[in-house]
């Protein structure tokens, strides 16, 4: 019973930018800790920036987080992600983050986060975009609490 209440939770991931500037970290932080109010797991990277800030947020306010890490050791993830995973393919699993979660939020990043949004287009995710790239595809949004919103918005 508790697993199948758990399968059904929605599931978003939050992608961004390693090292962010001081302002995106305050919005991962927010966006984590919203998610987790809202009883969505948090799908990250699970490395350091905005993945650890979001991370961090969402662990403080009680809820589940998943890191799909790049290297071969679990280890690797920050201390706030609850399972890590690890996957030994590098950048590769970008495309993992994203087939994991039902949406996505992207946060600050470069061409690491670029390429997950590609992925998140081929595969038909939306994507909210707060404080990141500006391009077609990308739902803007003007706070963490917009951003989650209408990343759960559809998926409940």
């Amino acid at each position: 019973m508790a697993e199948q209440a758990f399968r059904s939770r929605p599931r978003v991931a939050v992608i961004g930018g390693n090292k962010p500037d001081p302002e995106s970290l305050k919005i991962a932080y927010r966006v984590g800790r919203l998610l987790a109010e809202k009883g969505a797991i948090l799908v990250c990277g699970g490395l350091g920036g905005v993945m650890e800030e979001a991370a961090r947020g969402c662990r403080e306010a009680g809820g589940f987080s998943l890191g799909i890490l790049p290297g071969q050791k679990v280890e690797e993830a920050n201390d706030y992600i609850d399972m890590p995973v690890a996957t030994g393919i590098g950048y590769n699993r970008n495309s993992m983050v994203v087939l994991n979660a039902q949406a996505v939020i992207a946060i600050d990043g470069e061409y690491g986060t670029l390429s997950e949004i590609a992925f998140a287009r081929i595969f038909g995710r939306k994507i909210i975009g707060l404080n990141t790239w500006s391009i077609p595809g990308i739902i803007p949004a003007s706070s963490p609490e917009e951003a989650v919103n209408l990343a759960l918005e559809g998926i409940r």
